[in-house]
């Protein structure tokens, strides 16, 4: 088995390090808090006792207060020009707390076969090989199940007026 926090930190550092440098860090406070940043994943695993490494939203979130932190105390210097015009990328927009439970309670809501597979492709990053065989059923089966899932849940998000 292998260790939740060094697969997060395998799979997610680069997007969290890229993350925090957007917000006008220099390159050596960047590294300083993507690795507080870990540091926190690593103490809620511990806690938690939670098998499954931290999902890339919840470390940007943790990052975001980072950020916040390191800005009260002085540590940041302002936002350089470049940085504070940038638009954003699509995909690099950081949803707030809201559509965070929105989409546990819509998670949640799935029917457990659907939930299994979409947890384990899009939170654990696992292939459909991998998951058809922890779960005992064909590829095919998997990918039936992961899409009608995604379908459930952008249904159930729509309905909470939740959209990208």
């Amino acid at each position: 088995m292998t260790d939740p926090a060094a697969e997060a930190f395998e799979r997610h550092y680069g997007s969290v390090y890229r993350f925090v440098r957007r917000h006008g860090t220099g390159r050596e406070e960047a590294e300083d808090l993507t690795q507080e940043v870990f540091a926190a994943a690593v103490s809620a695993l511990e806690e938690a006792r939670v098998e499954s490494p931290p999902p890339l939203p919840w470390l940007y979130t943790v990052a975001q207060r980072r950020l916040i932190d390191a800005a009260r105390r002085g540590r940041l210097g302002p936002v350089t020009t470049a940085a504070a015009d940038e638009e954003p990328r699509a995909h690099e927009v950081a949803y707030g707390w809201e559509v965070a439970e929105a989409l546990a309670r819509a998670v949640a809501e799935l029917p457990e076969s659907q939930r299994q597979v979409v947890v384990a492709k899009l939170w654990e990053g696992r292939s459909l090989a991998e998951i058809a065989g922890r779960l005992g059923t064909s590829e095919a089966a998997c990918k039936m199940r992961l899409a009608r899932g995604l379908a459930q849940l952008r249904d159930r998000l729509k309905e909470e007026g939740v959209e990208p």
